[in-house]
């Protein structure tokens, strides 16, 4: 890598940094919990699910009775949170182990520390959102929270990989999160808020994983960047899908027939389009770095993460 390149990267980081110091948020500063206009009411129709989500979509959800669409509504949003405090825990510990390999002096040491903080005040604030709605929610499955523990070691011996999780987990959450924030006055004041301090600072972090990629995967031997080629399509799908998709609780306690999630979940069109187009930075990213070599293609396709 030229020392043009490098310089530009390092300037770009030291940019990403000094903005985290000019805006960024307080879970319990920046958020009037206590506000009238902010408090949670289970029948609130403002919870309902929007005909483009995947269960709001199907004729089950919308023959339901008006409060159980709410409550319904509610335990996705409140379960999507918690699925996202777990995956900033795994991503916390990632970073940690990552800065312990960095000298003082490293732009990507100090960055890692201002997207640590920022990460952990978004756990405090998506568990006070939960706290609130009193429902005792349930996030990722059990095999899933065992094997998200050897995530955070993947920081220090190998970050390249380390950061597809991360674009794996925060792209899709970030499309969907838009997507919801479009709904404009329609939408839940609290949740509105919460949303949009956890877009505004994704976007830093995303910005900071995709320059790592581009810095770091250039310099991989061909022997490590095949093999990261080869866990690519399987990080995506299995990371963005523990994203996505309902929790076991969620469904067994708001009964949903299984049929109705197979229909949303299984090969739903909307649910595609939410893992597909959360997926396609990343998947432009990694076709620009070169980790879809061509017999890749096929597994990218059964996968369901193709464009």
């Amino acid at each position: 890598m030229s020392a043009n390149a490098v310089a530009l990267y390092e300037r770009r980081i030291h940019k990403l940094s000094e903005a985290s110091v000019r805006k960024h948020f307080d879970a319990y500063a920046d958020i009037a919990w206590d506000a009238p206009e902010n408090r949670i009411d289970r029948r609130d129709p403002r919870w309902h699910l929007d005909p483009d989500d995947p269960l709001g979509a199907t004729q089950w959800y919308q023959q339901r009775h008006p409060d159980q669409k709410a409550l319904i509504g509610l335990d996705v949003i409140a379960t999507k949170m918690k699925v996202g405090a777990q995956f900033e825990h795994i991503l916390c510990g990632g970073l940690l182990q990552l800065a312990s390999t960095m000298g003082d002096d490293n732009p990507e040491h100090r960055y890692a520390m201002h997207e640590l903080i920022e990460e952990a005040q978004h756990i405090l604030m998506f568990r006070e959102f939960i706290r609130r709605t009193g429902l005792r929610v349930q996030g990722l499955r059990p095999w899933e929270l065992l094997a998200s523990r050897r995530v955070p070691r993947i920081g220090r011996v190998r970050p390249e990989q380390f950061f597809l999780h991360v674009l794996a987990g925060e792209l899709p959450i970030d499309y969907v999160q838009r997507q919801t924030l479009a709904r404009g006055p329609q939408l839940h004041p609290l949740l509105s808020r919460v949303l949009r301090i956890h877009v505004t600072e994704e976007a830093r972090h995303v910005s900071f994983a995709t320059s790592f990629l581009r810095e770091r995967v250039p310099r991989l031997g061909r022997a490590a960047r095949l093999g990261l080629a080869v866990k690519t399509p399987f990080i995506l799908r299995t990371t963005a899908e523990s994203i996505l998709r309902p929790t076991e609780r969620l469904i067994r306690e708001q009964c949903i027939p299984r049929a109705v999630v197979c229909e949303a979940y299984g090969q739903g069109a909307l649910h595609l389009r939410n893992r597909t187009e959360g997926l396609r930075t990343i998947r432009e990213l990694c076709a620009e770095l070169g980790l879809i070599p061509r017999p890749m293609v096929p597994v990218w396709r059964a996968l369901g993460i193709w464009a």
